[in-house]
């Protein structure tokens, strides 16, 4: 009998021990960053103004290796305080990140989003490749963001950037402790940024007109994957820098791709889109310059607290 009775007492203080450790648990608000190049982001550290080169010391981030297709699912990152560095050419071994010389819209996004919850911790899982389509001929030898890829063998027969995604998304959620404080974290899927299109739109005028069911579905399902249906998504508008030799038009189907992102807002009901992309500046045909990677993040960010907050 007082055998049972230890035994009840127990279970019972672990039960109290881990509903502890549950109230002590931070929570954070975690974004997911996603698309190809210009959410890689292709401005230069170097150009930044002094006050992001510190980065955002309150902000946390998850940023995924880059993997092509029909290779093994790898979004090996490791969290870390948010700084510059986590544009094209960024990698990870999953111990440690080796930053780069460029940045994309995490920052700005970032400190936005931060100063305007200021009683919300913030945390950004990010995966993007750059060149990769959501539709399958379109995506070359980038890749692409079609669930039902088959192609490759092996180990990596079926694994595109869909595959890469959910592999990011496992490794980051899997954390307990993401600032390394020695507490347990508590992640809470709050919104999803989208900055994709441009390979759909360079492709067929049929590749274009698939863009809005590609997209919903694609969406629908990294909402899944987040664990929320109505989770919010902020689209940014792709854009023409206007230099291509040729026509002057880089992606010749832009128009059909830009309409079906509208159309996908205008539908979805908890999505917004970002259409100030017109009237930045380029540092080549296809990405935009360091200062309009500043204002992206920041128009990522209103969109997203207008979602938020209604």
């Amino acid at each position: 009998m007082l055998s049972h009775t230890l035994s009840k007492l127990l279970i019972f203080l672990l039960l109290v021990s881990a509903a502890a450790n549950s109230l002590r648990a931070e929570e954070y608000l975690v974004f997911y960053l996603g698309g190809q190049s210009n959410m890689d982001g292709y401005g230069f550290v170097d150009q930044l103004p002094d006050d992001y080169r510190s980065g955002v010391p309150a902000v946390q981030i998850f940023h995924g290796n880059t993997s092509p297709d029909k290779k093994p699912v790898d979004g090996r990152g490791v969290w870390a305080t948010l700084e510059p560095g986590h544009g094209v050419g960024f990698k990870s071994d999953g111990k440690q990140n080796n930053l780069s010389k460029r940045f994309g819209v995490e920052l700005s996004f970032a400190e936005l989003i931060s100063e305007s919850l200021p009683r919300k911790k913030i945390a950004i899982i990010k995966y993007s490749r750059g060149g990769t389509s959501i539709h399958q001929p379109a995506a070359g030898g980038f890749g692409c963001w079609e669930p039902d890829f088959e192609q490759g063998d092996g180990n990596g027969k079926g694994i595109n950037q869909y595959d890469h995604f959910l592999a990011t998304v496992r490794g980051a959620m899997a954390s307990r402790d993401i600032d390394g404080d020695g507490e347990d974290d508590k992640l809470n899927p709050a919104g999803i940024l989208w900055m994709q299109g441009e390979s759909d739109a360079a492709h067929s005028t049929e590749v274009a007109d698939a863009y809005e069911a590609n997209l919903k579905r694609l969406l629908d399902l990294i909402r899944a994957a987040l664990h929320t249906d109505d989770l919010p998504v902020v689209i940014g508008r792709i854009s023409d820098s206007g230099n291509d030799k040729k026509d002057g038009r880089v992606w010749d189907w832009g128009d059909r791709v830009r309409k079906a992102q509208a159309d996908f807002v205008t539908k979805d009901g908890y999505a917004a889109l970002v259409t100030t992309t017109d009237d930045y500046g380029y540092s080549d045909p296809w990405h935009y310059d360091t200062a309009g990677y500043l204002d992206l993040g920041r128009q990522f960010a209103e969109k997203m607290l207008g979602l938020i907050n209604r």
